[in-house]
């Protein structure tokens, strides 16, 4: 929405939720703040959601009823963490995020990542530009449908089965989405990852469709690697990788091993896209509730600032997404970083930083 001076609104929700995820949002709403005095063409209008495992001790469910009725008029989602060591994960999961996913139809799930300057990485031999992927992950069916049962309960003969989903429409728009991300990228280069020499129906279907959706982008490079041989090449070969496209539950495993070799969960951001844009999107840092450090002031904010500059982008406000990431990258430079990547600067300390250096910008 644009007022008449000319100034843009966008809705934002916000769940802090679990854990660190408070402490991480928060901050990245003071960041957003600074941007919009630092540019005042943008206005974010920000509602603030206390749902998550605290909600739930006092409801007995994660979110409201009408919590998707709720988000729906808005723009985006900035979403924290969500779960709790006395709720099972189950439940926090199925009771808060998936519901929103799956309620709005997010079904690409993308998480860049690179090695930022200053973020030491586990990688021998490697720093800035040996890294620099976009892993694209199917948000919506696959191994995460939720199909499947126990019969037997307690009983020797007891059984629990869990049921992939693959359909040729979830698979085929996937595809199209990893496509498309590829060919907007300088190397147009995607690696479809796959397991369909064990797993015979469902992943031999998704090898066949990348092929027929191969076929409408003639300027893609594309590959095809079994998931465990992937785990091997991202750790002895990442210069080989770009965009990445796979499914729930692999590519789920596989980003986190990517945030680890580019130096940290605490730096790693994801958004949950609606590419339609029929539902607003949500977007969250990959690091989870982190409860071993909660309230100690030293939660790495810098994926919940990457995870806002996905949602900049997502919004059109590519200028301060570009801002913002250029100030996260000077203030890694300068060594201002938290205890997770070698640090010893406080969550407060590396966001006062990065509005610093936002103001500080000359673009």
């Amino acid at each position: 929405m644009t007022s008449s001076s000319g100034q843009r609104t966008h809705k934002i929700a916000a769940i802090p939720a679990d854990g660190i995820g408070p402490e991480v949002i928060g901050a990245g709403l003071e960041v957003l703040e600074a941007l919009q005095r630092r540019s005042d063409d943008f206005r974010l209008e920000v509602k603030q959601f206390d749902w998550g495992s605290d909600y739930f001790r006092k409801h007995g469910r994660m979110m409201p009823e009408d919590g998707l009725d709720q988000l729906r008029d808005h723009d985006a989602i900035y979403f924290g963490a969500v779960g709790a060591p006395d709720i099972p994960d189950h439940v926090t999961l199925w009771g808060l995020r998936l519901p929103i996913c799956q309620g709005f139809d997010q079904y690409a799930n993308v998480r860049p990542t690179r090695i930022l300057p200053g973020i030491p990485t586990p990688l021998r031999d490697r720093g800035v530009g040996d890294l620099d992927w976009v892993i694209v992950r199917e948000n919506s069916e696959g191994e995460y449908s939720g199909h499947g049962g126990r019969a037997h309960r307690g009983l020797p003969e007891e059984v629990a089965t869990e049921v992939a989903i693959f359909t040729r429409v979830g698979v085929t728009r996937i595809m199209r989405f990893a496509f498309q991300i590829a060919q907007s990228r300088s190397r147009k280069q995607l690696t479809v990852v796959t397991k369909s020499n064990a797993q015979r129906h469902g992943m031999v279907m998704w090898d066949e469709i990348a092929a027929e959706v191969s076929r409408e982008f003639p300027d893609v490079r594309w590959d095809k690697v079994l998931v465990d041989a992937m785990t091997v090449r991202m750790t002895l070969h990442p210069e080989t990788l770009d965009t990445v496209v796979a499914t729930n539950l692999h590519a789920d495993i596989l980003s986190d091993l990517a945030g680890a070799l580019a130096g940290s969960l605490g730096v790693a951001p994801t958004a949950n896209i609606d590419p339609e844009r029929r539902f607003p999107s949500m977007f969250e840092p990959i690091h989870g509730s982190a409860f071993d450090i909660t309230g100690k002031g030293i939660a790495n904010p810098v994926a919940a600032f990457w995870t806002a500059c996905q949602m900049l982008d997502h919004l059109g406000e590519t200028d301060a997404s570009i801002r913002l990431m250029k100030a996260i990258e000077t203030v890694c430079s300068a060594g201002i970083s938290t205890p997770d990547v070698g640090g010893t600067a406080t969550t407060r300390e590396v966001t006062d930083a990065v509005i610093n250096a936002i103001f500080g910008s000359n673009t």
